[in-house]
């Protein structure tokens, strides 16, 4: 049989519920910072992303079909 766990202290009953105060507050200011100063890095960034999902190849994806077609007749 497990034996139950005994009662936190008072002392560490408010160092937990200071822990829990000080983690609400920093989510407050980070929703706050993100509401007035908005997304600072995206989650995704060009290189993350395939440029052909949207079905086509879009004129300056950067991929090497792009920059083959730049290439002059005469140096082909």
């Amino acid at each position: 049989m497990t034996e139950p766990t005994p009662e936190p202290t008072p002392e560490q009953a408010a160092a937990q519920e200071d822990a829990q105060e000080r983690q609400q507050a920093e989510r407050a200011r980070a929703r706050l910072r993100a509401k007035v100063f908005g997304e600072v890095l995206p989650e995704a960034t060009r290189d993350d992303r395939d440029d052909r999902a949207d079905g086509g190849d879009r004129e300056g994806a950067g991929s090497d079909d792009w920059l083959r077609r730049q290439v002059p007749p005469h140096h082909g």
